[in-house]
């Protein structure tokens, strides 16, 4: 995969070009049509983040304006459509972004960077409640899952079987790391650590002043 390949701003830019590629449409249609497809999983379904994207694309010249309208009382509509330019910027972007992975940070990736300042207990404690709900939301998106692959079929659910497959990896991951915990493999004492830390701070302030 060549190195310059086109990047998407943010996943709002993909989002309108694959639905411009399935017909030109209005932004209020695009709106409308993610919620239908419970995009929300996957997008924040503001307003304003779907125009701005429009607007960046149209300045690429990635899709055009092809009708301005009103509709009784309501406000004009500006109807869009994908440009050539557009579907091969899609092309090579979605292209990328499959093949080349990419480091995400996450909350919990925070957290548990900062999980000692927690203690054993309490660390013990917020895992477990995290995994009942992993639990949760596993069995009920399963049982969602087993409807929908009748009605949308495999490809159109593929973000789904695979944030399914991230819920499980992280299930498993908070087992192996509670239990390490209940067992005493898995142990700190925070405020010896924190004494520690202290320590070194002062020490390194004396360093400074002193080369002053």
């Amino acid at each position: 995969m060549k190195a310059d390949s086109p990047r998407f701003q943010n996943l709002w830019e993909l989002t309108v070009l694959t639905t411009l590629r399935e017909a030109p449409m209005h932004p209020y249609e695009i709106l409308r049509l993610l919620k239908e497809r419970h995009k929300e999983e996957v997008l924040v379904l503001k307003r304003g983040s779907l125009y701005h994207a429009i607007e960046r694309l149209l300045a690429a010249g990635h899709i055009e304006a092809l009708d301005t309208r009103r509709q009784g009382h309501r406000p004009e509509r500006t109807t869009y459509r994908l440009t050539e330019a557009g579907q091969r910027h899609l092309v090579d972007g979605l292209r990328r972004l499959v093949a080349v992975p990419r480091h995400e940070a996450s909350e919990f990736m925070a957290a548990m960077s900062f999980l000692v300042h927690l203690g054993p207990r309490d660390a013990l404690a917020g895992l477990d409640e995290r995994g009942r709900q992993l639990e949760t939301e596993l069995a009920l998106t399963d049982e969602q899952m087993a409807y929908a692959l009748g009605v949308a079929g495999r490809v159109n659910l593929l973000e789904i079987e695979y944030q399914q497959a991230m819920r499980r990896a992280e299930l498993a991951w908070i087992r192996g790391l509670a239990g390490d915990l209940r067992s005493g493999r898995l142990d700190w004492n925070l405020e010896a650590l924190l004494a520690l830390l202290r320590e070194a701070h002062e020490r390194r302030a004396s360093l400074v002043e002193a080369s002053r």
